[in-house]
Formats: C-alpha cells, structure tokens, sequence
C-alpha cells in the first residue's frame, strides 16, 4: 500500500500537469487572436498573467486553502499585473490601484471599444486594446481554473475555451485553419485527460479509468479531429472578407472574382439618382499592397463619421476647380460591410448603425453591421483639371502610401518591358498611362471569362498578370491589375479600387431625378494613380467596358476642364458613353458591366451540408454519452462494479438528481428507492458490488457477479428515466448534464447524509 508521503507527491505531480494543461489550451484559444489583433507584446504579456495566475492558484492550493481564497489570490494577481504594466502611472508604488487608477479603466476600455467597432482587422495593438485582450485573457484564466480545478468539470471550461477560439474566426471569416483546430482538440484531450489522473483518491483514479472516461474524451476528440480535417473542406468556406453573409448579394474584396463571375444569376443590387451630370462609380475599397500572389484589402482605421478628420483631406492645387454634387444611394439586395460611395465624398448621412470613414481612401466602413436595406446620400466634390494642367502635374507625393510603389520580387520581365514600350512615346506622366489605358483598349485585347480558367491564370498575381499579356484575353481584374503594375513599374503610384460601375437608367424619378438600377453582374475593379496636387484619378483599361479617362484643354471649353461627356475624376464616366450589352458576346452580355456577379441565389447542396453539419453538432452530447454508456454497459459484466455505480450516478444527474460527495452510496441508493421509485431489489444489487470493492483489499478494483450488476443498472437507469416527465427525459437524453458535472462535484448538488 504506498505510503501518505509518496500519495501526497503524487497528487502535487497530477495538479503540476493539470495546471500546465489549462495553460497550454488557453495559449490554444489565444492564438487565433493573432487574426483580428497584429502580433505584438499583447501576445507576450497574455500568456505571462495566465501563466501567473495559475501558477498562484496552483501554490494556494497546496496549503489547503478554501476555493474562494484560492479565487481571491488569482484576482490579485490579476489586479497587480493589469495595474503594474497597464496603469502603473496612476497607481501607488505602481502595483497599489488609486481612485485615478479605476477611472482610467473605462477610459481604456472604451477606447478599445471605438477601435474594434469601427477598426478593420487586423487591429493595431495600441494600449487600449492591449488593456482589453489581456484582461480578459487574466480573466478568463481565472474561470477556466475554477471550472477545471474546483468544480472538477473540464468539459463545460474546454466548451468556454472552444467558444472563445471561435471568435476571431467569427470576426475575421477566412479559411478553416486546420491544423490550429487539431492543436487546440489536442490540448483539450490533455485538459481532459489530466483533470482525471489529478483526483485525489487513488480508487477513485482507478474507477473512473474503468468506467471510460478517458475513452470517451479521446473518441469525442477523435470525432472533432475528423470532422475538421476531412468533413470541413466538403462544406462551404465561411464567406471572404467583407463578401456579405445574408440574403444578398456580396462585394469579394480579394480579387478572387473568377467563380463570381461565371455565375447567370444578376439581380439589382443598388437603385442611385444624383444631381451630377454623371452617374458616379460607387467605390467599396481600395487594394494597395501586392506581394506577387494577390492584392490585399488596405487595414487603415476608420473614424467616426460625424468627426471633421472622417475623408481626409486632398493636397489640391489652388487653380484646380471642384464641383459639388450630392447623390443618393438606395441599397436593394447588397449585404457587406463596406457601404458604396462616390469619390472624394465629402459627408455621409442617414446610414444606420455604427459607420466610419477610412481618411486615407474615402471609404465607408463597418465592423458589424451591413449595408442591407441602407439608405443614404453622400456629398462628394471630384476635381475638375484640364488636359494642360494634367500634363503639368507629377505622379507622387506625401499622401501616396510607399506600398503603392512596391513590386514584387521576381516580377516577370514582360511587366515592365512591355510598360516601357508601349509608353515610350509618352513624355508626361499623365501621357504614359493614357498610352497604356489606350494600348489596353485598342482592340488587341478580348473580355473573356473563359480563357482565364482554360490557361489557368484565373486571378491577379504576377504570373496571372504575365500570361494574360501574352494571350490578352480576361476580364476586369487582370485589365486592372496589369495596369497597376505596369504603371508601378513606371515608378508611378497605383492602386486598385473594388466597387460598381454606374448603372441603367429606369423609368422611375423621384424629386425629378432619374433612378439608375446597379446590377450585381456590375461589380467592376479598374485602377487608380496618385497625381500630387489632384489626389487619385481613375483609369479604365478593361475594354469594352465604361468610358475611357480623358481630360480636354481648357481652351476648347472655356470655364471648364472636362468635356460634357468626359468622366469626372475619381467618378464614373457618363453612362451614355456605356457599352450596348446587346452588343455584346453571350459571355460579355452576362457581365456587360461588371467584374464579379455575387450570385444571390441559394445553393441547396452547401445549404444541405450546412444543416447535416449543424445536425451532427447538436448531436454530439448525445453520441458522446451514448459511447460512455456503452464502455459501461461492457465493463460491468467483467466485474467492473465501478462502471455500474457510475452508470446509476450518471443517470440520475442527467434527470436532475442530486449526487453529492458528502452522501455513501447506501444513503444515496436508498433516496433512489424512496424517492425515486427505482426497484430496490436491482438498485442493492448494484450496491453491494460497489460497497464489496470500496471495503475490499487496496488494489481489487473489481468484483464479479457475471451480468447481475451490469442487468441491474440498467434496470435502474431505465426506472430513473421513466420517473420524469416526457420533455425532461427527451433532454437528458439529448443534452445529457453528466459530460459536464461530475458525481460528486461542487455542481452534483450538497445534501444531508443519510446513511445507516
């Protein structure tokens, strides 16, 4: 029989594990954190107070200390850590919270608040926010290691930590990361795993091996593990960046249109009307960072829209005109986060929810809300230069960003040959990228949909770029990206904008103003280059599409600087000079106007896998007790009367009877039978097995009695479950409580002993 001393280290070793279990499923959930905030020393300072508090939890408990002193100690720590690295200006010997100390606490959290509802993640990891995530990363330590430890219940903490993995995934959707799901299954297991072997009692250890628990663990991590390596690729992916996610149609900011495209489907997505002489474009976003595989979104914080620093401001040349125009934007069938609007807005009213301006690019934005059923108009004043003044201005300058100049590595030679030839006759900036908008247009390039995929470069990177221009035949994004690159390799800044091209008058007029109806198929990417003095100006390479920029001298339009059928910078051409769509190929009627239809209609074969999923996932508590119900079933009739007393203890916690540890299995057995009505002569049976192992020699953990014990309690699990009503009996079959509360556990319930 080993002796106290050698059972007492024993014991230390099994809490040492288990508390280096919680910490390494904490840094599991924590780790995804990485896709809304940008590393930093968050991450660092995170998992040092984790790491602090439950090593004070673990010292606690070794002298004995009560639960609540033990929560206590860990609060303090807490306490300390936020106030000595977060607060310590305001504190007392920089550790000890002041009056000055708790008032700054709302200011920071409020101002992380701010950042995440109108930021676009990844976040900076400013102070503010590095407050919240490692406060909560302190708190949430503090839980699970009262969940785990005190309460002995590692399932219900391991659903919180999953729950709290699956928030950036939520906020960010993107593709499944695998291998993060199979480390943080793998660290649960752990968890689980070690809270078992950690029990303090040596036949308690024993039995519970017995009665499956582990097994049961390792098959619902072993179904998890399957169902994310090779279940999760056959569902549909969770929708990209910004793309939308409710009934409508979406905006794909990644350049990733091709799918999109092919689509039939086209559905009126935005009904405009404005007081311009020109329908505007509608501008989503802008992509102006390209590291040879594809153009990325640009991240800069949005501010509120009622602040005067909300669209920026432009570095305007004194004797460049500008024009006011307000127009109005009704959204029909559209669900994403950017909302669109012409450029350079200069207000926008009547959008609901919380909405920010991106200063950097005039773009509207949301963290949470959607664009679905939005009304709202937007003020906006498009500069007005001439041809001459144009041609007088240089590419560049303080407000053009050093990532619209960078270029890949690599870059396949025919980028930049093929920019300097067909722009060698150009002395002027401006000159070049009319040469290459004109060249695009010239008719030596085909819009086609199909010959992208058939040669296998259907998207933006450079590769994709290259073989385009030897074949020339795509579609908008590889018109729009080729540009910007040429024009990049010209050393002229450029950048790609997603948003709508103008759409088709109706017969509708509201305050004697024409509706125009934008269709989904409309969705367009063209380029755009930063002119100091003018702000960005917009080109139209894709052929067959929209209208060419071009400016006319101001001498053949007195008073003005662009012709009556020109576009207006960083607007839309008129939508008079638009393409005939019936004059158009099959492929080209399709998206006549538009890069990228978002098809709203519903596919019912990822919606059948969504709903078998969702019904797989319900059912996992029932198929996870059903599992440790038959270990049991199989283990009693080999002697194991361990497994037939926990299979009546589980039974009767899944019907909401109390098991207590402080109650012996005769008084509680007898509770059964009085006030419960489970047959005696079957319950004793199962009784005096467990009471023959309890009171035998250290080391027997069995003793046989061939099927009665395991007959018996199955007897008894059957009377207990017909003891209550019907809708209590359907729950604890499908959401059985005894996965999460152990027999015996602070959460079992606390009743008088009864015993003899």
């Amino acid at each position: 029989m080993p002796s106290d001393d050698s059972d007492r280290a024993a014991r230390r070793g099994g809490q040492r594990l288990l508390t280096f279990a919680i910490l390494a499923a904490l840094l599991a959930a924590l780790l995804p954190v990485a896709r809304v905030v940008q590393s930093g020393a968050w991450l660092i300072g995170a998992l040092t107070l984790a790491a602090l508090v439950l090593a004070a939890g673990y010292n606690a408990r070794r002298f004995r200390l009560p639960a609540l002193a033990v929560t206590l100690i860990e609060l303090a720590v807490w306490v300390v850590f936020m106030t000595l690295v977060f607060l310590s200006e305001t504190a007392l010997l920089w550790v000890i919270p002041t009056l000055e100390t708790f008032h700054a606490v709302p200011i920071l959290v409020g101002d992380a608040m701010q950042e995440i509802t109108l930021g676009a993640a990844p976040l900076e990891p400013t102070l503010s926010l590095a407050f919240v995530v490692v406060g909560a990363m302190g708190l949430l330590t503090i839980i699970v290691d009262h969940v785990v430890v005190t309460a002995r219940m590692p399932l219900l903490a391991s659903v919180g930590i999953i729950a709290v993995s699956l928030i950036p995934a939520i906020a960010v959707p993107g593709d499944v990361d695998v291998m993060g799901f199979v480390f943080l299954a793998i660290t649960i297991l752990f968890l689980i795993r070690s809270e078992t072997r950690s029990r303090e009692k040596p036949l308690e250890r024993e039995a519970e091996r017995t009665a499956g628990v582990p097994a049961t663990a390792v098959g619902i991590g072993a179904i998890a593990i399957v169902v994310a390596v090779i279940a999760t690729p056959t569902i549909p992916a969770p929708a990209r960046a910004g793309s939308g996610v409710g009934p409508g149609a979406g905006i794909d900011a990644t350049l990733q249109l091709g799918d999109d495209l092919r689509r039939p489907q086209d559905t009126v997505v935005i009904k405009v009307r404005t007081d311009a002489p020109a329908v505007p474009y509608l501008r989503a976003t802008t992509l102006s960072t390209f590291e040879g595989d594809v153009w990325e979104p640009d991240r800069s914080q949005t501010v509120a829209l009622t602040s005067d620093r909300a669209f920026g401001k432009i570095d305007l040349n004194d004797d460049i005109d500008t024009t006011e125009y307000t127009t109005k934007i009704d959204v029909v069938n559209l669900d994403t986060v950017w909302a669109p609007v012409p450029y350079p807005a200069e207000s926008v009213t009547g959008l609901d929810g919380l909405w920010g301006a991106v200063p950097y690019n005039r773009t509207v934005a949301t963290a949470n809300g959607s664009t679905q059923g939005q009304s709202y108009e937007v003020v906006y004043d498009p500069p007005r230069p001439s041809l001459e003044q144009m041609r007088a201005l240089v590419s560049g300058g303080d407000q053009a960003r050093d990532e619209t100049t960078q270029l890949p590595e690599n870059l396949p030679p025919i980028i930049a040959e093929t920019a300097a030839e067909v722009t060698a006759a150009a002395s002027t900036d401006y000159d070049k990228l009319i040469a290459l908008q004109r060249w695009f247009r010239s008719g030596d390039f085909t819009y086609s949909l199909d010959a992208p995929v058939e040669d296998g470069f259907d998207g933006s990177g450079a590769d994709a770029v290259a073989r385009f221009l030897e074949v020339k035949e795509g579609y908008c994004v590889h018109f729009a990206s080729a540009f910007a690159l040429m024009a990049r390799t010209l050393h002229i800044p450029s950048r790609i904008v997603v948003g709508y091209l103008p759409g088709e008058s109706t017969t509708e007029t509201i305050d004697g103003q024409t509706v125009y109806a934008v269709k989904s198929s409309q969705l367009h990417a063209w380029p755009e280059v930063y002119f100091g003095g003018v702000g960005w100006i917009p080109f139209e390479p894709t052929v067959s599409l929209g209208v060419p920029t071009t400016f006319v001298s101001a001498a053949a339009l007195p008073g003005q600087g662009l012709g009556a059928d020109a576009p207006t910078p960083g607007a839309s051409p008129a939508p008079s000079r638009s393409v005939d769509p019936n004059a158009l190929e099959p492929d080209q009627q399709r998206n006549a106007s538009g890069s990228g239809a978002t098809s709203s209609a519903i596919d019912p074969i990822p919606l059948f896998g969504i709903v078998v999923l969702v019904l797989f996932v319900l059912a996992l508590p029932f198929l996870a007790r059903e599992l440790r119900r038959r270990q049991q079933d199989a283990s009693a009739p080999r002697g194991d009367a361990a497994a037939a007393w926990q299979a009546v203890q589980d039974a009767a916690i899944d019907i909401g009877v109390e098991v207590p540890s402080s109650e012996t299995p005769r008084a509680f057995a007898q509770r059964l039978i009085t006030q419960h009505g489970v047959p005696a002569s079957e319950m004793n049976t199962v009784l005096l097995a467990i009471e023959r192992v309890s009171y035998s020699r250290a080391g027997t953990r069995s003793y046989w009695m061939g099927d009665a014990a395991a007959d018996a309690a199955t007897a008894v699990r059957a009377s207990l479950l017909a003891s209550v009503p019907l809708s209590r009996r359907i729950v604890a079959i499908l959401a059985p409580r005894s996965l999460i509360i152990r027999p015996g556990s602070v959460y079992a319930g606390t009743v008088p002993v009864r015993g003899r």
